[in-house]
């Protein structure tokens, strides 16, 4: 019974990272990546679009993003979005394209950065503590109304921890990666 209540929690776990994983695609490092600007809302069709739902978005090299609208109409719309979205790019127009050189990072800057991704790593791991401790409860109260024995409570606390501990083990490292990425 309470792999059942495990299971579902690496399922909790697995969404945990994902969201970590998105937002901290969205910390600027200094690199080109797409997913820095592919959530900017754009005006466009009289709705707040994110930018990728109305145009491509490459990175032909480590400094440079390439926007490539598909409707001209939008371009002042997504050069309005890029300006207001606080990110510290300045779009260059060219075209039906939009070019977003990458400024290098002042150390200020990184450290602000590095600031801001120990604490979504931090919210990461309050949220897998508060998922331990709900099935921790569930399984206490399992044992409490004779559905499991001590024994199966104690087996069930031991592979929690072991998920937990997988799982921190996760956030850890993407941490470091984006650390690195930071002050490389």
């Amino acid at each position: 019974m309470h792999k059942q209540l495990i299971d579902n929690l690496k399922k909790e776990f697995n969404g945990i990272l994902e969201f970590l994983k998105n937002d901290l695609a969205q910390i600027r490092t200094g690199r080109a990546n797409p997913a820095l600007v592919e959530n900017v809302k754009v005006d466009a069709y009289g709705n707040k679009m994110n930018l990728k739902e109305v145009a491509s978005i490459l990175a032909p090299d480590a400094k440079t993003l390439l926007i490539q609208i598909w409707d001209k109409g939008l371009i002042n719309s997504v050069v309005k979005g890029i300006e207001e979205s606080r990110l510290g790019l300045t779009p260059n127009v060219e075209g039906q394209n939009i070019k977003l050189v990458m400024p290098p990072l002042i150390e200020e800057r990184k450290k602000e950065l590095t600031k801001l991704l120990h604490d979504k790593l931090e919210q990461s791991r309050i949220r897998i503590r508060r998922g331990r401790d709900e099935v921790w409860h569930k399984v206490q109260n399992l044992e409490k109304e004779k559905k499991i024995s001590e024994d199966d409570k104690f087996r069930a606390k031991n592979d929690l921890q072991k998920v937990v501990d997988e799982y921190n083990g996760k956030v850890k490292e993407m941490g470091e990666g984006k650390e690195r990425e930071l002050n490389g």
